[in-house]
């Protein structure tokens, strides 16, 4: 079960963090695989990687907050495989801010970068899944995405990836015609690039603790599991399906 052998896997956000570990957690699956992300030398370096395991890759630059750009990266990987079976939308970044001092900017720039990309890859990528009649999309939204937190304010974060998987349950809805699924998938506190300076503090630590029931950070590769299931042909009549991976965070 879960084979990805043959599979075209797009993943955005590639270059770090958590489109890393699950680029190499679909590799280990036999997927070939399409990376994006704004880094090149990084994707390239990664490529080369997942290239000794035995699959095909394709890096490829995007600023996924540019339509025109993401839409060349669809181009690209249709003339590169013929098709595309699976994407992750994993790019994101945020400003951190409270609702009484967020600037315009800053909320701008987290819903462009954490929402209206997902949009612009999605269509962009859907429409080559329609002509197969075949698709898995997951969405990487946040357990911010379901509740708030009391631990630090970043409102915009909040509401762009709570617009996430509400647009993920539309996409499903839309999409199950062409039996295309969509999924999201909502991690808690991994260790990222983007994360690792606030999660390795004192105080947040201790809060860790506090609120999640397994008492820990997620550990590198412990979304793959959860982006694979979905992703695969056994996973067939699950669609619409919001999965937090949270220690328990949500649970409480």
């Amino acid at each position: 079960m879960f084979s990805l052998k043959n599979r075209v896997v797009v993943i955005t956000g590639a270059s770090s963090g958590l489109g890393m570990q699950m680029a190499r957690g679909f590799a280990a699956q036999g997927a070939d695989l399409v990376i994006t992300a704004r880094r090149i030398e990084r994707l390239e370096n990664l490529a080369q990687e997942l290239r000794a395991t035995g699959v095909r890759c394709l890096p490829v630059k995007c600023d996924v907050t540019k339509s025109d750009e993401v839409d060349a990266v669809a181009a690209k990987a249709e003339a590169k495989f013929g098709k595309v079976d699976v994407l992750v939308n994993c790019a994101g970044a945020a400003a951190n801010a409270g609702v009484l001092k967020m600037t315009d900017e800053e909320w701008d720039f987290t819903l462009s970068t954490d929402l209206t990309s997902v949009f612009y890859v999605t269509r962009a990528f859907a429409n080559i899944m329609k002509k197969h009649s075949y698709g898995r999309i997951i969405n990487i939204a946040s357990m911010y995405g379901l509740v708030g937190n009391p631990a630090i304010d970043t409102v915009a974060y909040h509401a762009s990836k709570g617009g996430v998987v509400n647009f993920t349950r539309a996409v499903a809805a839309e999409l199950a015609k062409y039996n295309i699924t969509c999924n999201a998938i909502c991690p808690g506190y991994f260790a990222t690039e983007l994360t690792e300076e606030t999660l390795k503090t004192e105080e947040f630590t201790a809060y860790m603790k506090a609120t999640v029931p397994l008492g820990r950070y997620g550990k590198e590769g412990e979304l793959n599991a959860g982006a694979i299931f979905l992703a695969s042909d056994e996973a067939s009549y699950v669609t619409g399906v919001i999965l937090p991976i949270d220690g328990g965070y949500t649970a409480i």
